[in-house]
């Protein structure tokens, strides 16, 4: 999260004074999923990728996307992570399909689990630029990501995308 400050009890605070929950938790079971949104954005039959610079997917490629805030729509958080992370503008083409992603301690507890709406996207402007949340990134060929290190399953989710970008009439 770009915008957040601490508390005095030491808790991330959003730039709207909501406490950002930042998972995993060491020590402390999740409560519940946490909503999240990502984007495949397209430019040039290439599929915009970028690695996470955090847990629990710290290191592996994914779509550029993150937590939903109160108040805003899926697509409305899926083109704000865009912007933030990577420093791209798309214009939304539709949904994909969600992806659920958790991972249990030792013992069994459920450390994070992040159910995430993934959509389909058009570049309109921007040139991806690493930050705090993406370590590096790329335009790829969204069938061909063979050899890289990604988020359980990428590969259907782009898939999935360049049809579903193919059938827009965009491509």
């Amino acid at each position: 999260m770009a915008d957040s400050t601490f508390d005095a009890g030491q808790r991330a605070m959003s730039k709207d004074g909501g406490q950002v929950i930042r998972f995993p938790m060491p020590g402390r079971a999740a409560a519940r999923p946490v909503l999240a949104a990502s984007v495949a954005v397209f430019r040039e039959g290439k599929v915009l990728l970028a690695t996470r610079t955090k847990p629990p997917a710290d290191q592996l490629w994914s779509l550029p996307g993150g937590k939903v805030e109160a108040g805003e729509t899926l697509e409305q958080a899926a083109l704000r992570e865009l912007d933030e992370e990577v420093g791209v503008t798309a214009r939304i083409l539709g949904f994909n399909r969600h992806v659920e992603i958790f991972g249990r301690d030792a013992k069994g507890a459920v450390t994070h689990h992040f159910v995430v709406a993934s959509f389909v996207g058009e570049w309109l402007s921007g040139e991806p630029q690493p930050g705090p949340e993406a370590g590096a990134v790329m335009w790829a060929d969204p069938l061909k990501i063979g050899g890289l290190a990604t988020t359980r399953e990428l590969g259907d989710v782009l898939r999935r995308a360049h049809s579903l970008f193919a059938a827009s009439g965009s491509a």
